[in-house]
Formats: C-alpha cells, structure tokens, sequence
C-alpha cells in the first residue's frame, strides 16, 4: 500500500502503477531554499489552496522557474496543520475530476512548510515573524474566504474579536486580518522591505478589502500608541505595499467518498476525508473540476512568481481594469449568476446534484437565457477572457460534470448576499444603458423563484431545509402570510422586500421588474406542483 510521504515517493513503480504524476524536482532542495530565503507565504491552508495555488507553483518548480515552495498558513482552524499536512509531509494529492468521468491524480509537494498562524503557538508565531522579517519575501497570499476580511457585522458594527484586537494591540492577536498586520509590523520593524499582500479569495474587488481592513486596524493600534505613524505611512506607500486585485475560479468541492473509495482501490492508503472542530471537511486529497482561472493584476513591489508562464494553467496577468472586468464577467453574467439560479429551482425540483439538474432541459434553459440573453449583453469584455466562450465552458463543461459533487443546497446557502451582485448589477446596467427591463425573464424568474423557495415547501408538497442566510428570519417574516395554494395571500406582500436597494442594488418597485416578479411569484403559490409549470410558462416550452 501507498502512503502520501515523502519517503513513500521513492517508490516510483507503484506510483506508476496507480498513473500518478510526481514532483519533478528536488522536494528537499527546495524546503532548504525556501527555509534560506522564503519568497511566498500563503494564509488559509484549504482545498482551494492545495488544489489550485499549490499545484501552480509546482508547475514553477517543475519546469524550473523556481526555486522556493510556498509556505501554508492557517488562522481559522489550525487542526489542519496537525491533521492533514505534518501526518503528510505537507504534501497533498490533487484528484482532477474530468467531465468523462476519468480522474488524472498528482502529488503536489510544493508545499515547503505549515504553521499554525496565531500567536498562541509561540514556535509557529516565531517562524512567521521571521518569514515576516526576510527580506526575500515577496508575496503573502490569501483565501482565507471573504468573511475572513471582515471586522463588522451585518450591522456595521465592529466584531467583539476585533474590538479586543484594537485594544490589546498586535502582542496577542486573534483575528485573521489583526494577526496580518501585526506580522507586517515585524516586517516594518525589521527594515521595512516591500511586499504584494494579494487576496485571491472569490469576492469582488478583494484586494480592497484585504486593505481596508489592514488600515483599518493598523489606525486603530495608532489611536491606542501601539505602533507609529510611519508604520501606517509604510502600508500606504504603494512602492513598498501593495494589494493587488484577482479573480479566481475554481471548484473544488468537499472530499467525494467515490474518489476516496477510487484512491483505496488503486492501493493509496489513509485517505480518508475528516472533519475538524470548527466543521471544516478536508482529506489528504483534494478533488476538483479541471477548468481554472486566476487573473492577477501585475503590481508586486519586491518582485513575483513567474505567472506569465503559467498561462496555460489559467494564469493571466493584467491591470487593475482588467481584473475588475474579469470579475464582474463571473460574478454578474457568466457563472455565478447561473449557480444562483440551480441553486434556487434545483432545491425547488427536489435535486441534489448540480450535474443532475442539467440534464433537465427546463432548468438548461434558464442558465442559458440568464447567461446568453440577459448578461452577455450588458457585461463589459475583459478581453484577456472571452465572455461568450466563458460561457460555454460553464454550461457545456462544468456544470454538467457528473464527477463534480457540488449541491444546489451548498450553493443556495447567503443567497441574501448574492442578489445585489449576481443580479442586481445586470438590472443596474439595464437601467443605465436604457435597454428594456420587460426582455428580461429569467432574472424575475429567479428572484421570484427565491421567494417560493423561502416558503420551504418543494415542489412535491415536501418541506425542505433552508440553506442557512443572514437574513434569514427576516425575510421569512416578511412571507410569513403567503399560503400556497391561495395566490391572495401573496398580494402586497412583496413590495417592501422589491423596494429594498441594499438587497437587489436598485429599488425594483421604481421599474417594471417588480409587478413582473409579483406575477411570476403569485403563480408559483398557485399550487406544490406549479415550479415547473410556470417554468415552462415564462420560458416558452
């Protein structure tokens, strides 16, 4: 039997054997450079990381253009580091789940060291100082999810955990965003050489939250005499610091039992996925769909990785604009807004895989009127990535991989947060270029859908679990009168919750959009079994 370590690699036949592609480099060469001169460290040591930024590097190190690893860091659940990478040599077996069904396995062994990132660990707290510290630093990355940048609540009131943070200052930090900023202050205090502190989390314009919330909390430790002025002058000078923009996209679900069972038949052992404390679900393998993108803007003071070579990996280096568009191409037109819309109908129709949902021709039309006909039109190009062909990969590639084990539930989870962008943004651009909002149907389609959906009663009569939301009791609150099967208990209803601009981005009571979702939504009451009849009403089969 196989095992995922290092001294396991030396056994090449068996490898082979199970067809799985290994480092082409000198794993323990690289740990020593990397110990003797650490150019990237990485926070937040999940799936997304060993399963897409990881293995990028190793395609560096491969070809040799590069000589360092990548250093993992957790802030949120540091069992990780103690489960999954140190039993493992901090090595990670990449599963690609192609859409025939086939799977193409790697050893990714990019990884030079783990640490567990919080001051309490006084071992791993004085490494990363002394990574911090390293004038060869160039580059500390991030995906930690977008939650991880935040320090207010719904509210807008600041979090108790940051709150504290302000006021004991950076000795003993807590938050992922404090715990930064008090390793930057190591670096300040230690010469203050530059650095790129990139997100590369899916959410729009990251690399301006990762700052805002740096400055944020460096002000505050100012206020309190903690750290000096120049210390704030320092994260400013954008010759010294800068917050580069990304876009990235990537699937990479939690671990498929299938794939475990997979690896165990071709004699890999100790694959079994766990689930840590804090809830996160993680294995020694991460499966993922093989389409990737990452676009970066191209502004790292001390100097990169060499990403241009990795264009065929889905790599692109662009300015700022270009990222911008990037990422408003997936998240308003061509991709997320299609997974809301599975999301929704999928949990309505009783489905719990997203492949499964594409074989239905009903909800294969909604994504492609959504996607096609109503975002395409008013999203602007980022040239560097085609929107229409974008597309066509998502429908005719990605969703419709039945290897990949992602579930409308998973996906319907915040949709309270995902409104203003995924759709409000297309509504917003429609009313600003004066196109006609009456052409739009499947947007409606959704938001309405989303309403019926917050009943909590599928489409079978059957009650369902709503994916959790933060506004949540909210908006069942406000829909707490709507019976199905009485389409009056819906008059009215609706008008406050349409009116609500931090919800949808606009005051849909002031367009036409909202008697058209009023109808849509007074139809789906009209009994259990209406969802698929007012689908095929609205979508002309």
């Amino acid at each position: 039997m196989l095992t995922l370590t290092l001294p396991a690699l030396n056994n090449l036949a068996a490898w082979q054997k199970t067809k799985t592609n290994l480092p082409q480099f000198d794993i323990e060469l690289m740990k020593a450079n990397t110990a003797q001169t650490p150019e990237w460290i990485h926070f937040g040591a999940g799936n997304i990381f060993r399963g897409f930024i990881a293995p990028l590097q190793q395609q560096l190190l491969d070809k040799g253009f590069a000589k360092t690893g990548i250093i993992a860091a957790d802030t949120f659940d540091d069992e990780i580091i103690d489960k999954i990478y140190k039993p493992f040599d901090n090595l990670a077996l990449l599963v690609t789940m192609c859409k025939d069904g086939s799977l193409e396995k790697s050893v990714i062994a990019s990884i030079a060291e783990s640490y567990k990132a919080t001051p309490q660990n006084k071992t791993h707290w004085n490494q990363l100082k002394k990574i911090f510290k390293a004038p060869s630093l160039k580059i500390v990355s991030f995906t930690i999810t977008e939650k991880g940048y935040a320090l207010r609540n719904i509210n807008g009131e600041i979090l108790p955990i940051v709150q504290k943070d302000f006021e004991i200052g950076n000795s003993a930090p807590v938050h992922a965003m404090s715990i930064i900023t008090a390793l930057m202050v190591e670096r300040f205090n230690n010469g203050a050489a530059p650095v790129a502190l990139v997100s590369m989390d899916n959410c729009s314009q990251n690399g301006e939250k990762l700052q805002n919330a740096i400055l944020e909390i460096a002000d505050a430790w100012f206020k309190n005499n903690f750290i000096s002025k120049e210390f704030i002058s320092y994260l400013k000078d954008s010759k010294k610091v800068t917050f580069p923009w990304t876009m990235i996209d990537k699937i990479t679900p939690r671990p498929s039992q299938n794939v475990q069972e997979q690896l165990e038949k071709d004699n890999i052992n100790s694959m079994a996925s766990i689930m840590t404390t804090k809830g996160t679900f993680i294995a020694p393998f991460v499966n993922a769909e093989k389409p990737q993108y990452l676009v970066i803007e191209d502004n790292f003071p001390a100097g990169r990785p060499l990403f241009e070579n990795l264009k065929d990996f889905g790599v692109f280096l662009a300015d700022r604009t270009a990222v911008s568009k990037s990422e408003r191409m997936k998240v308003t037109a061509c991709l997320n807004p299609l997974h809301t819309a599975l999301a929704i109908y999928g949990c309505l129709l009783g489905y719990t895989s997203i492949s499964k949902e594409m074989q239905n021709p009903l909800l294969v039309a909604l994504v492609k009127q959504i996607g096609y006909n109503e975002g395409l039109p008013v999203v602007e190009d980022p040239v560097i990535l085609n929107p229409k062909s974008f597309i066509d990969e998502v429908i005719n590639e990605r969703l419709v991989n039945p290897n990949i084990p992602d579930t409308p539930q998973r996906i319907a989870t915040d949709t309270s947060q995902k409104m203003p962008v995924r759709f409000g943004e297309t509504i917003k651009a429609y009313i600003e270029k004066n196109k006609d909002l009456n052409t739009l149907i499947g947007i409606p389609l959704v938001i309405a859908g989303w309403f019926r959906y917050l009943l909590g009663v599928d489409s079978k009569g059957q009650k369902f679990e709503i994916s959790s939301d933060p506004m949540l009791k909210e908006m069942q609150e406000n829909l707490k009168q709507v019976k199905i099967g009485d389409k009056s208990t819906a008059k009215d209803v609706l008008k406050p919750i349409l009116a609500n601009e931090t919800l949808f981005g606009t005051d849909l009571t002031k367009t036409i959009l909202a008697s058209k979702i009023a109808s849509i939504f007074e139809d789906l009451i009209a009994d259990d079994s209406a969802v698929e009849n007012v689908l095929k009403k609205y979508l002309n089969f």
